[in-house]
């Protein structure tokens, strides 16, 4: 496996590569890598002639200067799981190699970016679709793979790519869970095992407003969520929504077959955790 960390040789190396007629698949991340991530590695190389993975853990997506000092990094750890599942690039730049002056791209993506994740982290996608733009340009990949739990980062990349033409197909994959049921995510990484434990209650509570959708209105399941999690003292819950999983704009009732995203935010201690679950009515 190559790593590169200089932007001038991965576009050389990739601009080769196409020129030779390779597919080209990729998988952005922030590194600490978990299941989740390697999913997505395998089937990249599984659909694709090279796959690359991109590490860099990116400045501008974090309102909360502590929560980037904080997340955690595992480089050497990291390079041996990506050669494991076949990886044939590392990307690793410096932010200074990304950012060579402070960006001023403001970027809008109407209702989609209102809710949820936007309405709580002000400035996060815009950070994101900078950040994918930028990596977009410098691998030019003809696959981009990401994970269902960040469903309304998937859903931004998609409105990105389609906006400024992209030549690129955005693959997305369903969530990895561990044996108890909680998303993989590298912030778990950050959970004491107290925490950890704890950390269950949200797939738990995705569970109960599963089972209740189609029988009960959607305001009585939020309102049973949200008591569901006043219960444990050590998760405040940041949202609870069902929405259109698409546009993912609030649902105020949901009709017999469709498709709905029951999406969840909340602090376990001091981590902040989400997770999804994409419902299709007539399999309740």
């Amino acid at each position: 496996m190559e790593v590169i960390e200089r932007v001038s040789t991965i576009r050389d190396h990739m601009k080769a590569l196409r020129c030779s007629g390779k597919r080209i698949g990729f998988v952005p991340t922030m590194g600490a890598l978990h299941e989740g991530h390697l999913q997505l590695l395998r089937a990249s190389a599984q659909e694709n002639d090279v796959t690359v993975c991109s590490i860099f853990v990116n400045p501008t997506q974090f309102n909360n200067p502590e929560d980037y000092k904080l997340y955690p990094r595992t480089m050497e750890k990291d390079i041996e799981l990506l050669k494991s599942v076949g990886c044939d690039v590392l990307f690793a730049p410096q932010a200074e190699e990304v950012y060579v002056q402070q960006s001023l791209l403001q970027f809008s993506f109407g209702p989609l970016e209102a809710v949820m994740e936007g309405e709580h982290r002000p400035g996060h996608f815009n950070g994101v679709a900078t950040v994918v733009s930028k990596l977009f340009h410098f691998v030019q990949p003809h696959r981009a793979y990401f994970g269902q739990k960040d469903l309304q980062q998937v859903a931004i990349v998609k409105q990105l790519v389609q906006a400024l033409n992209f030549d690129v197909e955005v693959v997305r994959y369903p969530t990895i869970r561990e044996e108890d049921g909680l998303a993989m995510s590298s912030r778990n990484k950050r959970l004491d095992q107290k925490q950890r434990q704890t950390a269950t209650i949200l797939h738990r509570a995705l569970q109960l407003a599963k089972d209740q959708l189609g029988q009960k209105p959607v305001y009585t399941i939020k309102v049973t969520v949200e008591a569901f999690l006043a219960g444990e003292d050590q998760v405040e819950l940041e949202y609870f929504e069902i929405v259109e999983p698409d546009t993912l704009q609030p649902l105020a009732e949901v009709q017999p077959g469709q498709e709905v995203a029951l999406c969840i935010a909340a602090f376990v201690g001091s981590v902040r955790l989400i997770d999804n679950l994409l419902v299709n009515l007539n399999e309740v």
